[in-house]
């Protein structure tokens, strides 16, 4: 009979395998969106999920070190701009450092939060809970509004 903990795997070489396998996973890319001190922000995430139908809640997870989790309490308005194929430029800005990525990319403010113009769906949160979990925190979010376009996804793969 062999130990399980023999066999368990040195933790950096885990999280390179585990990062590995979720690289494998499609997953759709949004926009996350606050205004906040009277300006935008946003940040690029493809972790983010339904979580309730009634009523109806998404979650969203952010890094622990995320300049828009540092903005957000519970109560906060929260976009989840879900990027259409064509939008990889958009991703990509959003995904980088720096306080201009909406420059350039029409927005507006709809329903509390900084909407794209151009995107494949929207869905509006009030932060119900912020739960940290390990080196990220998941923003439970209480769906106020939604809104989907004919536009084809754009996917991480």
């Amino acid at each position: 009979m062999t130990d399980l903990h023999e066999d368990a795997l040195d933790p950096a070489v885990l999280q390179k395998s585990f990062r590995s396998a979720m690289g494998n996973v499609a997953a759709a890319v949004s926009v996350v969106t606050t205004f906040h001190d009277g300006a935008p922000h946003g940040t690029t995430v493809s972790a983010f999920s339904s979580l309730s139908m009634d009523p109806p809640m998404l979650l969203v997870s952010l890094d622990n070190r995320s300049k828009l989790l540092a903005k957000l309490e519970v109560g906060s308005r929260v976009g989840v701009n879900v990027l259409a194929a064509h939008q990889d430029q958009v991703a990509l800005r959003f995904a980088g450092k720096g306080d201009d990525k909406f420059l350039d990319v029409p927005w507006q403010l709809e329903d509390g939060a900084p909407a794209l113009s151009d995107r494949h769906a929207w869905v509006a949160l009030t932060v119900a809970q912020l739960v940290v979990a390990g080196d990220h925190t998941l923003v439970l979010g209480d769906v106020e509004a939604a809104d989907a376009s004919s536009n084809l996804a754009l996917t991480y793969w």
